[in-house]
């Protein structure tokens, strides 16, 4: 569960050092071996994604369960972390069916029979829809995702309203969207947070970018480039979402230059008075870090040797770690 959410429950809760450096590693390498069966992998966040194994020429079901069991095994073998697995025609079905049975779950839901897959199950295992949302619609009588599908248009709009549309299509196991990967030439950084629960306080959703802000560029860093765009999007919990982006004179790979974007760019996307369930936060337009001119680096040369001293910290993953004061989430520490 979230940390502010451990606390509220458990004040007393004894908290020890995170290793996010670790993190990433572990999960760039679960990422490399997802990678070594199909290109067409969607790096969902730190530890969901979608592989598309529909272009590898395998004929039946049964290659496909036994290619997904193996790269399973493999994650263990190599890296001593479970994973759970769900086989599906679309991402939404594959999405529920990989949180069904965990940890180490492997679920199979053959193709033709996503809407009997879904039917049975409790409405809250819709992505968009938690705790409060599940208790108001037990409300309507709607408990189980099949229950959707008994009611008629009317019923569905006064329990869903303007979204009833989307959410019949989801109880009908429906989902067009593409696995969406980046080709190596387009090389970006990204990084993604959903969450348990819709989220409407914008010192929070800025707080969660700027952590982002601090963890990609510190991998800009280590891979010796800099970016010069930076690009938000926001997901509600429909589903739809919107993205913008701006771009500095001078790339950078330092945090101070793309700070002062940040809540600019947080207000233009975020332009519908409703909770957000996703926030992400992109740099693209990657340069090779070189000399620039002396007149525009004296003062960034200091900050990057800080931040060079900050990675070389975070990295080890030891009570060492440095954190920046909004990376504290507003919770009291001593």
């Amino acid at each position: 569960m979230p940390t502010s959410q451990a606390l509220r429950m458990c004040p007393d809760l004894i908290m020890i050092p995170h290793t996010n450096g670790l993190y990433g590693q572990v999960s760039d390498a679960m990422f490399d071996l997802c990678e070594s069966i199909t290109p067409w992998v969607q790096r969902n966040s730190i530890d969901e994604g979608y592989l598309d194994l529909a272009p590898c020429g395998l004929k039946t079901t049964t290659e496909v369960e036994d290619l997904v069991r193996r790269l399973q095994q493999r994650i263990w073998d190599e890296l001593q972390i479970t994973v759970s697995m769900g086989i599906a025609a679309n991402k939404l079905v594959a999405q529920i069916a990989s949180k069904l049975r965990k940890p180490k779950g492997f679920v199979v839901v053959p193709v033709g029979a996503e809407r009997d897959f879904l039917a049975p199950l409790s409405i809250g295992k819709l992505p968009g829809i938690g705790a409060k949302t599940e208790a108001y619609l037990a409300e309507f009588g709607l408990k189980l995702i099949g229950d959707i599908l008994g009611r008629n248009e009317r019923e569905l709009k006064a329990a869903f309203g303007s979204d009833w549309a989307a959410v019949v299509a989801m109880a009908r196991g429906k989902d067009d969207r593409p696995v969406e990967t980046i080709p190596p030439e387009a090389k970006s950084y990204s990084q993604q947070e959903t969450f348990t629960e819709d989220v409407g306080e914008f010192a929070k959703i800025e707080r969660v970018a700027k952590r982002m802000i601090d963890e990609l560029l510190a991998k800009v860093r280590a891979d010796g480039k800099r970016v010069r765009t930076i690009t938000v999007r926001v997901r509600y919990g429909d589903f739809t979402q919107t993205s913008q982006g701006k771009s500095l004179v001078e790339a950078s790979d330092l945090e101070a230059p793309f700070y002062p974007l940040l809540g600019s760019l947080l207000s233009e996307v975020w332009n519908q008075r409703r909770k957000l369930r996703l926030v992400s936060v992109r740099f693209s337009g990657v340069e090779e870090s070189g000399t620039q001119l002396e007149m525009f680096t004296q003062g960034d040369e200091k900050r990057r040797k800080l931040a060079a001293v900050l990675d070389r910290l975070n990295l080890g993953g030891t009570s060492a770690g440095v954190s920046r004061g909004h990376q504290l989430g507003g919770t009291k520490r001593n």
